[in-house]
């Protein structure tokens, strides 16, 4: 059986519901979904130890989770919508406090936003793209919805690998991209073509 990681956007958890669908559509697969941490001082080395755990066939990351499965160098990944500029030019990343969007297993309804943790995310993009080798530009895929308003990384993707593509979506995923764009390009990395 295929292990799959599925990384969550910000303020998300693993109980989303694009991770639920991915084990519907793909049950041949394992698909784990953790509940990322807020700070990137923490989430970052957690998805990595995770990584080391899990040794997962492939990472699948959408938006913040795209640009933390970026960075799992060494791994066969799939970043949707990268938000590869948190700090800069989300318009979510604000101070303050927000509501989780989905389920988080230790129950928390909400999680605060400080200058710092900005600026833990700004330190942490300006060194995000090195230690890419020769395996991550063969094996990282962008894909990048022609509607999405929210985010748009698609030439910084392109200055470090070689698969970009575009498809019919916007930011968020649906059942219909995941279906159409997202399954059928994991199964084809699985399958090594």
């Amino acid at each position: 059986m295929y292990k799959i990681l599925y990384f969550h956007g910000f303020g998300s958890s693993g109980a989303t519901g694009t991770a639920e669908n991915l084990r519907l559509m793909m049950p041949e697969t394992l698909v784990t979904a953790p509940d990322i941490p807020v700070d990137p001082v923490e989430a970052l080395p957690f998805l990595q130890n995770l990584c080391r755990q899990e040794q997962p066939d492939l990472i699948i990351g959408t938006s913040m989770g795209a640009m933390y499965a970026q960075q799992m160098f060494g791994y066969r990944k799939i970043c949707v919508n990268p938000s590869f500029n948190m700090s800069t030019m989300s318009k979510v990343l604000k101070t303050g406090v927000h509501q989780f969007q989905n389920r988080r297993r230790d129950n928390q309804k909400e999680f605060r936003i400080t200058r710092e943790i900005i600026q833990h995310f700004n330190q942490m993009e300006r060194q995000q793209f090195k230690g890419i080798t020769d395996f991550d530009r063969e094996n990282t895929y962008g894909l990048f919805g022609i509607h999405d308003t929210t985010v748009n990384c698609y030439d910084l993707f392109r200055k470090y690998y070689v698969h970009a593509i575009r498809f019919d979506g916007e930011h968020r995923l649906n059942s219909k991209v995941l279906h159409t764009t997202v399954v059928p390009l994991a199964r084809d990395i699985l399958a090594g073509r």
